[in-house]
């Protein structure tokens, strides 16, 4: 049996163990984008730009369906983490257990909910009909097989509360390389008989590959709390602080996606030409994201690991750093974007197709639009982290129903009606991400977070039970 490799970050200098947890992350979200990245373009040069505004719908929906599941499952993450920092082996393994088992439930009921609304939800968002056969075909061999998609998150997000964001990043490269693999067999040796149905299927075993490989690792950790088959069940006191942490965050997730699916509608009602520019477009931004996310999950694990032990000046210090480093990163990444635009959109369209200068000119706007704003989306999603691990998870879901979801939605509903042109759309993200980056810079300066957590909220002890 393995050595647990599991990092206490209750211990040691801030700056090196948050970089050590946080630099894994990103390289698996560099990754994670680069074989997403791939599938857009290996669709997009093999079988045109149709099939690429299909593939294009599929980020937001997709997030749309899982996000509320993935969200809620990162309350067991922050559960965890406090478990592990305060050396509680006992409530840790039976947390791990419980998370498991309601990755299970989810995996199955998503599954039933993706294959059965795929094509409502299409028409919802005003999909070309053009592209509606492909995109069905992508969302219902993609939903198929989602269950293997929440449970790789689930053990994702298990491993990070343990410290341990290593292997995870060891398993997605093995994914991301069987996926490219497996993109250029399905799509360009058989594209003309598996259409964009072989990039959703390449995506569909790549990670279930994952998954297997997160599952062994947990299995063979060197510790009580180790997965065990027979012990996979859910736990009424484990689930009662899953959920209490979680829900907050499976809401916050949800109202996003279901925002910018709405956002989505509104672009696509523009053409298929709009639709694949904004589809090229996420798939450059994804990288901007990988600071913002390495950052924002390690604050949280750091913050609740450290919460746990009762160390509350080093996880004030923690989210100092881990918020300058990521409003940093995400900067410079977006002034490259800004300058590049053309060019990396231009990588995803097939050059001489119908539409080709119209989904360049699209995406490149967007681009531009956004791109030099990223530090605000930075700064956001940072402090949401900061309140998930210090456990006050509603929060950041309120700031994200008020701003991200209604005044977005309310801001394009009335933008069109005066200026019915697809760059008001875009300016509804710098717009709202700024509103809500000085919300939360004013709770952030002023909440008993930064003033007196220690004194008002002492350490959390959940009653052991065996039911």
């Amino acid at each position: 049996m393995q050595q647990k490799k599991t990092v206490d970050m209750t211990q040691g200098s801030i700056t090196k163990t948050l970089l050590l947890f946080a630099v894994p992350i990103f390289l698996s979200n560099l990754f994670q984008q680069l074989y997403n990245t791939v599938d857009s373009v290996i669709v997009g040069k093999f079988l045109g730009n149709n099939a690429l505004a299909a593939v294009s719908t599929s980020g937001n929906i997709i997030f749309m369906f899982v996000s509320f599941f993935n969200g809620t499952a990162m309350g067991a993450g922050v559960a965890i983490a406090k478990f592990f920092g305060a050396k509680d082996e006992e409530s840790v393994g039976r947390a791990i257990h419980t998370d498991f088992a309601l990755g299970l439930v989810f995996g199955i009921l998503l599954t039933a909910l993706g294959v059965t609304l795929t094509p409502f939800v299409l028409s919802w968002v005003n999909t070309d009909a053009e592209v509606m056969p492909s995109a069905v075909a992508y969302f219902r061999v993609y939903f198929s097989g989602v269950i293997f998609s929440v449970l790789y998150n689930i053990c994702v997000g298990i491993l990070h509360a343990l410290g341990d964001s290593k292997h995870p990043l060891y398993y997605l490269i093995a994914s991301s390389l069987v996926n490219v693999a497996l993109d250029l067999l399905f799509v360009g040796v058989f594209g003309d008989t598996m259409g964009v149905g072989g990039a959703a299927f390449a995506t569909l075993l790549s990670q279930a590959l994952s998954f297997v490989l997160c599952v062994v690792r947990l299995m063979r950790l060197d510790a009580p709390y180790r997965l065990q088959i027979k012990k996979i069940r859910i736990h009424k006191d484990m689930l009662k602080l899953i959920l209490r942490y979680g829900i907050p965050g499976g809401i916050q997730n949800s109202v996003i996606g279901f925002a910018n699916t709405l956002v989505l509608a509104s672009i696509n009602s523009f053409g298929k030409e709009a639709s694949a520019g904004y589809g090229s477009y996420v798939k450059i931004e994804g990288f901007a994201f990988l600071p913002i996310t390495c950052f924002a999950m390690g604050i949280s694990t750091f913050i609740s690991q450290n919460l746990g032990a009762g160390l509350y000046d080093r996880a004030k210090k923690c989210a100092r750093i881990g918020i300058t480093c990521s409003l940093v990163l995400s900067e410079v990444i977006g002034v490259l974007f800004f300058v590049f635009a053309p060019q990396l959109i231009g990588i995803f369209v097939k050059e001489g197709d119908v539409g080709y200068e119209e989904i360049l000119r699209y995406g490149v706007t967007q681009a531009r639009t956004e791109s030099l704003f990223f530090f605000l989306l930075a700064f956001a999603h940072c402090v949401a982290g900061v309140c998930r691990g210090a456990g006050k998870p509603v929060v950041p879901m309120l700031i994200m129903l008020s701003i991200w979801c209604v005044l977005r939605i309310a801001y394009i509903t009335v933008i069109l009606q005066f200026i019915p042109e697809v760059s008001m759309v875009y300016w509804a993200y710098p717009i709202t991400w700024g509103i809500s980056s000085v919300i939360y810079l004013v709770y952030y300066l002023k909440s008993d977070w930064v003033h007196g957590f220690d004194r008002k909220h002492p350490r959390e002890k959940i009653p052991v039970s065996r039911n």
